[in-house]
C-alpha cells in the first residue's frame, strides 16, 4: 500500500500524463532501422500514388462490387458488405486480457478490429471492436480499462466494455460523452457473467444481448453520434486491391512478422498464407505452448488482411502503469498487407479524431478491404519480419 506522499508523487505523474495525451507535442522518433522507424511527412506531398490496376497473379482478387443481397452496405471498419442496421449501429470496444491464465479467448474472431499494446510489466491487453456484436453470446474474458484504450475507442464512437480500472481512469469516464458499461457496477452488472471452469479475475464474460439491455437501461444511443471521423480508413476493392506495387523497392517483403521485440510476454507473429491473402496470428505466451491463437468460440485462428504497426511515446507512471501518448504526429509505424510492408507515419490530433496513417510521400495508405490489426508498441522497441 503506498503511503501518502509515495501516493501524491504517482497522482500528479499520471495527471502531467494524461493532460500530454491531449497535446501534439511528443518526442522525435527513434534512430532509422528497417524494422522500427518511418519517414516523416513532407511538408508537400507527391501526387497520389494509384493503387495497382493488375495485380499479380500471386494476389487474392474478388469482385465485390455487389452486395450479397439486397440491403446491404459497407462497413466503416472493414469496408466488408454488411446488413445496413449492422453498419448504423455504433460498434462495442471490449477490453480482454492476453496471458496464459486468460486462455482461450471468446469471440476474438468476430472482432473487425483488434489493439494490442502493452500494459504492466510487460503483459498485453487486447480492445476488441465489434460491428455486428448483438447476438454474441460469449465474449472475452473482460478486465479493466486503461486510457489509451479508451482513446482508440473514441475513434470509433464505440461503447467502452470493461471490469473497472485503475483511479486514474475515473476522470475519463466521468466525461459526459463517455459510454461505458463496466462490470464492477451493480447497475451494469447484467450485462456480464461469470463461468465456473476458472477463476477470478479470468472468468467475466460479456453478451451481446446483456450490452444491448444496459445499453438501453442507460439511455444511449445505438445511432452514430457524428462525433468521430468518417471516413475512419481508405480502403481498396477487392476487386482492386492495394498490392504496394506502387512503392517500388519501398514495399518490403512480410510474409512472417516477429512481434516478440515489443511483447516479450505475448511473443505473438503473423504467417502470410497467398492462398487466401490473409495473415494468421500465432502466440507463444510466457508459460504456454507455440501456435496458433485460437477463438475458441469458433475453433477458428484469429486472422487479418491489414496489419499497422504504430510507435507510441510513453511514459512511466510507477506501480507498473504506463501512459501511452495517444495524441501525436509524424510518429513512426509499418503497413502491411498482400505480403509486404512499407514505412509510415501516424497522427491523431482530437480525442474523437481518427488515427491517420501516411505513407513516405505524405499520401494517406490505403487499406485492403477486410479486418485489421493494431499493434501499439513503445517507442524505444522492435520488431522484424522478412
Amino acid at each position: 500500500m503506498m503511503n501518502k506522499i509515495k501516493f501524491l508523487i504517482l497522482l500528479s505523474a499520471i495527471l502531467a500524463a494524461l493532460s500530454a495525451c491531449g497535446s501534439k507535442d511528443g518526442p522525435s522518433d527513434s534512430p532509422s532501422q528497417e524494422s522500427s522507424a518511418g519517414s516523416t511527412q513532407p511538408s508537400v506531398s507527391a501526387p497520389q500514388l494509384p493503387v495497382s490496376e493488375t495485380p499479380p497473379p500471386n494476389i487474392v482478387v474478388e469482385d465485390d462490387s455487389q452486395p450479397p443481397r439486397e440491403g446491404m452496405v459497407r462497413s466503416r471498419l472493414t469496408n466488408e458488405w454488411v446488413d445496413a442496421g449492422v453498419a448504423a449501429t455504433r460498434p462495442i470496444a471490449v477490453v480482454i486480457p492476453n496471458e496464459i491464465n486468460a486462455l482461450p479467448h471468446y469471440s476474438l474472431s468476430e472482432a473487425s478490429i483488434l489493439y494490442e499494446a502493452n500494459v504492466e510489466y510487460r503483459m498485453t491487453r487486447m480492445m476488441a471492436v465489434y460491428e455486428d456484436w448483438q447476438s454474441l453470446d460469449k465474449i472475452g474474458n473482460v478486465r479493466s480499462l486503461r486510457t489509451y484504450y479508451a482513446y482508440w475507442a473514441f475513434e470509433w464512437d464505440a461503447f467502452l466494455v470493461h471490469l473497472g480500472g485503475p483511479f486514474f481512469i475515473d476522470d475519463l469516464i466521468a466525461q459526459p460523452t463517455t459510454e461505458n458499461i463496466d462490470g464492477i457496477l451493480g447497475t451494469d452488472d447484467p450485462a456480464f457473467f461469470r463461468s465456473t471452469d476458472r477463476n477470478a479475475p479470468h472468468n467475466a464474460y460479456a453478451t451481446g444481448a446483456g450490452l444491448k439491455r444496459i445499453i438501453g437501461d442507460k439511455g444511449y444511443s445505438l445511432n452514430y453520434r457524428n462525433m468521430a471521423d468518417t471516413p475512419h480508413f481508405q480502403f481498396s476493392s477487392k476487386l482492386h486491391p492495394n498490392t504496394l506495387d506502387q512503392y517500388d523497392s519501398s514495399a518490403k517483403s512480410a510474409v512472417y512478422i516477429d512481434m516478440s521485440g515489443c511483447y516479450p510476454l505475448t511473443r505473438c507473429y503473423f504467417e502470410y498464407n497467398e492462398d487466401d491473402g490473409l495473415y494468421y496470428r500465432s502466440q507463444y505466451l510466457s508459460g504456454g505452448t507455440d501456435g496458433p491463437h485460437i477463438d475458441e468460440a469458433t475453433g477458428e485462428q484469429l486472422t487479418f488482411k491489414n496489419i499497422l504497426v504504430q510507435y507510441i511515446s510513453y511514459e512511466d507512471l510507477g506501480e507498473g502503469y504506463l501512459a501511452l501518448q495517444c495524441q501525436d504526429t509524424a510518429k513512426a509505424g509499418w503497413f502491411f498487407t498482400n505480403g509486404k510492408g512499407i514505412p509510415v507515419t501516424w497522427e491523431k490530433t482530437s480525442d474523437y479524431g481518427a488515427t491517420k496513417f501516411y505513407d513516405e510521400y505524405g499520401n494517406e495508405i490505403t487499406l485492403n478491404t477486410g479486418k485489421t490489426m493494431i499493434c501499439v508498441v513503445q517507442e524505444d522497441d522492435s520488431f522484424t519480419f522478412r
